[in-house]
């Protein structure tokens, strides 16, 4: 089962394509948070990870008390009612930002796309970032943008790409890589195929100046649902289109790309 991508607008998609931070400002009232439907896929495979003792991990010494006591504050102050364990309140993931060490003291993820958080945890920025493609721009911004994120700000940005996988946890060791469809035929591989968005946020860990908590709200869709007009074909193709190699590695995209670009082609006349 697949949920609806709620919350991901096709409009956000850039072409050309570039590795970028692309941080809005928000409003405080704005929203960080999605209720997790009890029983739903991701509900399902949260509590997988949860139950497994995988799902929080942290630096020795650090309280992450303030950081969850936030998440519950910024819940209420949507009008939603949560409570421990947060794995399976909201359809988020989270993880603390020290603006002091750029680094993550904290982490709360049962559903990474493709990375491993043992491997984040307690890394500085530009060590979390190096194995991004055309990372440049990115990295050069690092201290900046980490400042910006947890000096009592909130922010929103997102990200995307296409998956073979329906499935929501994407850890390396946890989930093999699906392999794409076989079919030469661009119609039926793009049928097989899932949009994956994610949309990010940041807002600041009350009475802790120079923490914030990092949202990840995970999206799904089928990609022959998500692209519902020629507008959006023309956006996903043109986009898809400029990213370079090293991004299209990075991604797993290559072997996907000119099948992806000839479907979107047509869905784009």
């Amino acid at each position: 089962m697949v949920l609806p991508m709620s919350g991901f607008d096709l409009s956000r998609i850039a072409a050309p394509f570039r590795m970028q931070p692309g941080l809005q400002r928000l409003p405080a009232g704005a929203r960080h948070l999605t209720p997790l439907a009890a029983g739903s896929a991701l509900w399902h495979e949260k509590k997988r990870v949860l139950e497994s003792g995988a799902s929080r991990l942290a630096v020795p010494g650090f309280d992450a008390g303030p950081a969850i006591a936030s998440i519950l504050a910024q819940a209420r102050a949507e009008g939603i009612a949560a409570a421990e364990p947060v794995e399976l309140a909201f359809e988020e993931d989270f993880a603390v930002l020290e603006g002091a060490t750029s680094t993550l003291p904290w982490l709360c993820v049962c559903v990474p796309s493709h990375w491993a958080p043992e491997d984040k945890l307690g890394l500085p920025f530009a060590a979390v970032h190096a194995p991004v493609a055309d990372n440049q721009a990115l990295l050069a911004a690092g201290r900046q943008l980490v400042q910006l994120v947890t000096g009592g700000e909130r922010f929103e940005r997102s990200v995307w790409t296409i998956t073979p996988s329906a499935r929501y946890d994407q850890h390396p060791l946890r989930q093999p890589r699906t392999p794409w469809p076989a079919t030469q035929d661009p119609r039926a591989f793009a049928e097989a195929c899932t949009l994956r968005a994610e949309r990010q946020t940041f807002f600041p860990v009350q009475g802790v100046p120079g923490q914030a908590v990092f949202t990840i709200r995970v999206m799904l869709q089928p990609l022959a649902d998500a692209v519902r007009s020629r507008e959006d074909a023309r956006r996903l193709h043109d986009a898809l289109a400029s990213m370079t190699d090293a991004v299209l590695a990075y991604k797993s995209l290559a072997p996907a790309r000119d099948r992806l670009l000839a479907w979107l082609a047509r869905k784009a006349d």
